[in-house]
């Protein structure tokens, strides 16, 4: 009974990772290999679900098994993604200092920005908006900069579907 038990866990460790993968770069636009990789999903799981239905022994290690590969699966799956699937993202900072060093500094990091004015009433100070896309791994990096030059800037991050031109940090 201790071998059933590790195989599934084991197994759906397996399963489970590459369903999350697989869920993610489907979201991301690449069909043909989350189709591929939903077969060998699907294909593990039918097998440990079949074995631990089917098997004689009567015992809570096999669900308790069964689930705990599914949530190490998630966590594990989770991991793998953050690691190996590139994520840009799009981060859009607000600031109503004037600050010339924040700019010549974000792009000094080797980071791409776009400057807008922001026109306000004419007793509020004008603010600037910076568009920079990057590798969501440089957030924390790029966070730094800004924060260094204002501590109250607005920063909105979102995810960025497509990116043509310029260049990516």
């Amino acid at each position: 009974m201790f071998l059933l038990c590790l195989k599934i866990f084991f197994a759906r460790i397996l399963d489970v990772s590459i369903g999350t993968y697989r869920t993610l770069i489907m979201v991301k636009g690449q069909r043909v290999k989350a189709s591929i990789l939903a077969f060998f999903e699907v294909f593990i799981w039918f097998f440990v679900a079949r074995e631990a239905l089917q098997t004689d022994v009567n015992s809570l290690l096999i669900p308790i098994s069964y689930s705990l590969g599914y949530a190490s699966g998630s966590f594990i799956g989770s991991w793998l993604v953050k690691r190996f699937v590139e994520e840009i993202i799009c981060v859009q900072v607000i600031t109503t200092k004037i600050c010339r060093g924040l700019k010549e500094e974000i792009k000094a990091n080797n980071f791409g920005v776009s400057e807008i004015v922001l026109k306000k009433a004419k007793d509020e100070p004008n603010s600037r908006m910076l568009f920079i896309e990057l590798d969501s791994k440089k957030l924390s990096e790029l966070k730094r900069i800004i924060e260094k030059y204002d501590k109250k800037a607005f920063i909105i991050v979102s995810e960025t579907k497509y990116v043509a031109n310029g260049w990516i940090k």
